[in-house]
């Protein structure tokens, strides 16, 4: 929690830590999970690190504690269709603001977010789609959170690793239940990213509803998808005709049941 006092010792009063996951995937939601603390919120739960170091059973045991943790927690989603749409950085940055929107309702607006990286993805540029498309999840007015990016922040702030753990769960619970409708894609176990049986199923069967359908997913899937958690190709890259419709994303960001 060094960084996060510091930040509130200098003057802010909400921070919040925040990270993303399924930005490499093939399939299913990018989903970025938020953990508000202030000044009296304790030392994190005890064996909390990044979530790529934990056993899913370790996240799994570890959501109620760190629910109870925080001031406030969200986990905020941007489905296939809307990546497709506007582009991975901009779905990072819608599902991040549907989740600052769903904290916002409990514990009012958050001064600073803390982000793992060296990109500020969540910051409304001087000109921006949601402008555009009144798409912003924070609605007009809202003040504008201050962001401070750190390398590593899901190893240094326990509040941005707490995110991690969150938004991980959450999103490896949606595509095991996804799974049950596409059981030859292996969700289950692959989670929506470049795995054999995955690539496969996609030479196979073509892509589904839930796959992005501006990656060239069928060269990924011809050429064995590259190293597992790959970015994709960029968005643009011929596909051909593919079968996609709306994610099961709700108004405020969260995955329906």
């Amino acid at each position: 929690m060094r960084q996060e006092r510091a930040l509130l010792t200098g003057g802010a009063r909400l921070v919040a830590g925040m990270d993303e996951v399924g930005r490499g995937a093939l399939a299913g939601p990018v989903s970025v999970g938020v953990v508000v603390v202030d000044a009296a919120t304790r030392t994190a739960p005890q064996g909390l690190t990044d979530s790529k170091l934990l056993t899913p059973a370790a996240r799994v045991a570890m959501v109620p504690q760190l629910q109870r943790w925080g001031v406030a927690w969200a986990v905020g989603h941007a489905g296939p269709a809307e990546i497709d749409a506007h582009g991975i950085v901009a779905a990072l940055r819608l599902a991040g603001r549907r989740a600052l929107a769903q904290v916002r309702r409990t514990c009012g607006d958050v001064d600073v977010v803390l982000l793992d990286g060296s990109h500020d993805w969540l910051s409304r540029g001087d000109v921006d789609l949601f402008e555009a498309a009144a798409l912003d999840p924070l609605g007009p007015g809202a003040p504008e959170p201050g962001v401070r990016t750190l390398v590593k922040a899901d190893l240094q702030c326990s509040s941005v690793a707490a995110a991690s753990v969150l938004a991980k769960v959450e999103r490896d619970g949606l595509l095991v239940r996804l799974a049950r409708q596409y059981p030859a894609f292996a969700w289950d176990q692959n989670k929506g990213y470049s795995a054999p049986a995955h690539l496969d199923a996609l030479r196979r069967l073509g892509p589904t509803p839930q796959h992005r359908r501006s990656w060239n997913l069928r060269a990924l899937a011809d050429d064995g998808g590259g190293p597992a958690g790959a970015e994709g190709v960029p968005a643009g890259t011929p596909v051909g005709t593919l079968d996609v419709r709306l994610a099961d994303v709700t108004p405020d960001g969260r995955m329906a049941p």
